[in-house]
C-alpha cells in the first residue's frame, strides 16, 4: 500500500488532519471505486453482445457437459458392475 505523498494531497485535500490507517483506508476506497466501474463498463459491453453469441456459447459448453456427466455415469456403471462381478466370485469360491 505504498502511496506518494501527491497521491494523498489529491485524494484528500486535509491529509494531515488523516491518520496513516485512515488514509489507507481512503485509498483502499478508491481503488474499490475504479474496479467497479471497471466491473460496470465490461458488464455494459457484455450486455451489447448478441444474445444469439451467447446463446450459441451456452449451447456448446452444455453439449459438453452433457458428454462428460455420460462418460462419468458409465464409468460409476462399469466400476459398479465390477464389483458386482468380482463378489459374484467370491461367493462361488465359498
Amino acid at each position: 500500500m505504498e502511496n506518494t505523498d501527491s497521491t494523498n494531497a489529491l485524494t484528500t485535500p486535509q491529509n494531515e488532519d488523516l491518520t496513516p490507517l485512515e488514509q489507507d483506508v481512503l485509498d483502499e476506497y478508491e481503488r474499490l471505486a475504479e474496479n467497479m466501474k471497471k466491473l460496470a463498463s465490461l458488464l455494459d459491453n457484455m450486455a451489447g453482445r448478441p444474445t444469439a453469441e451467447i446463446l450459441d456459447g451456452l449451447r456448446q459448453l452444455e453439449r459438453k457437459t452433457n458428454l462428460v456427466f455420460t462418460l462419468l455415469k458409465a464409468s460409476v456403471y462399469s466400476i459398479v458392475l465390477q464389483q458386482e462381478i468380482y463378489s459374484g466370485d467370491q461367493g462361488q469360491e465359498e
